[in-house]
This record gives C-alpha cells, structure tokens and sequence, in this order.
C-alpha cells in the first residue's frame, strides 16, 4: 500500500507537467490562429484612392467647353471613389482608406465657367484589403443598407479658363453639397485638374466631419473612429 501511494506521489508532478504543457500547446495554436488577422486589421492602412499618374498628362486635343461625363479610364489613372479616415489606438493613430470604381456624374461648361457637375458614389462598392474591416464599415458607420450612395453636386461656378492645355496638373477650388448616410452639408475643397488629350482628370478629397453626416464611431478591436476624415475622388471625363 505504501509502494502504490508512493508511485502515485512521483505521477503527480508529470500529470501536472503534462497538463502545464498542453495549456501552452493549446495557447500557442490559438495564437497563431488569432494574432495574425487581429495583426492586420490593426497594422494595415487599407486601399488608398489613387492619384493622378505621374508622368501622364499629353497636350489637350479637345476645349474645355462642353459636356463630360465620367468615364472608366485606363491605365494607372482610373476612376475610383474612396474614404480615409484615422482610427485612434492605444499610444498610436494611423489611417485607414478604402476605395471602389462605383462611380458615375458629369460636368457642364460654358465659356470657360464650370456651371454644372453632380457625382454620384456607390458607397457599397468601397472596400479594404481586410472583409472583417469593410463588414464593420458598411454595417456600422456608412450603414449602406439604408444609405447606398454619396453625391456630392456644385453649387457655385468656376472659372477653368485658365487650365492649361499642356498636360500640365493645376488647382481649382470647388464648392458643393456633399450628401451622405441622409445629410447634406456644403463642402469646399481643393482639387488637382489635368487636361489630357481628350480627357480631363480630377483628383482630390473633400472634407467630412463625422458628426455632421451623423456617422457613428463602432469599436474596431480597441480602435475607435477619429472626428474627421475624407471622402477621396480620382475622376476621369470624357466629353460627350
């Protein structure tokens, strides 16, 4: 009797040793199954809208006068519509972007003055490079099952007579309603214009201040969204 407590005695501290090592076993798979997705969704910037193409502009071929519409594109300077926006971490802030080719207005042009344009984005189509990320995005701030779209439409004329003809990139200032998630607020933004054979492309962003568009700030795995963020545009027009 006394063998048997004995032997019993000396199993315990490898019962224990085996119990000790598959706790760490089961962790370490957990670890490496987890910490690699919550890794990404933490450290990766997104897809960020791109810019105009360096190097691309050719002389126009056509006037500025007339009516555009926006079209695909080709090549590097393709249209895309997009969001950047800053998530807040513990010690730390990095951005965030999305984009997608959802895309479609126009623009309207008489003697030189920008008279008309309206753009219309397929918000639904916007994504990252993360499915969990774009999931919390649709369903909880852009809330895309009740708001699909964002427009944004000018409302005060702008001189584009002097936009070179060059191939050359210049700047104009453009005011509009921005529309977004049912609110509608006036935006004013500087964006890049290039005149390019028979095309003119648009980049830039306009400003969004998240309360003003009623967007909410969901927890994205101890992130929270800043106050301030932007709607990215690369546009391509085609006269009609």
């Amino acid at each position: 009797m006394q063998l048997r407590e004995g032997v019993a005695d000396s199993m315990e501290p490898m019962r224990k040793g085996l119990i000790a090592l598959f706790v760490v076993a089961v962790v370490a798979v957990a670890v490496g199954l987890v910490a690699p997705p919550v890794y990404k969704l933490l450290s990766s910037n997104g897809l960020q809208t791109a810019s105009i193409a360096e190097g691309s502009g050719e002389p126009a071929t056509v006037g500025v006068d007339g009516h555009w519409k926006i079209v695909s594109g080709e090549g590097k300077n393709r249209t895309q519509a997009g969001y950047t926006f800053d998530e807040v971490l513990p010690g730390q802030r990095k951005s965030t972007s999305g984009r997608g080719e959802g895309v479609t207005g126009g623009l309207v042009v008489n003697d030189g003055k920008l008279t008309e344009g309206d753009i219309t984005v397929d918000v639904e189509s916007i994504g990252s490079d993360i499915e969990k990320r774009d999931i919390n995005v649709r369903r909880h701030i852009l809330q895309t099952d009740d708001y699909p779209e964002a427009t944004f439409e000018i409302t005060e004329p702008v001189d584009l007579s002097g936009l070179p003809d060059d191939g050359t990139v210049d700047t104009v200032t453009l005011t509009g309603d921005l529309t977004m998630h049912g609110h509608t607020n006036p935006v004013t933004a500087d964006l890049s214009v290039l005149r390019t054979g028979d095309h003119v492309i648009v980049e830039g962003k306009l400003p969004v201040v998240r309360e003003d568009f009623g967007l909410q700030s969901p927890q994205f795995v101890a992130s929270q969204i800043a106050a301030e963020g932007t709607i990215d545009l690369l546009l391509v027009f085609a006269q009609k």
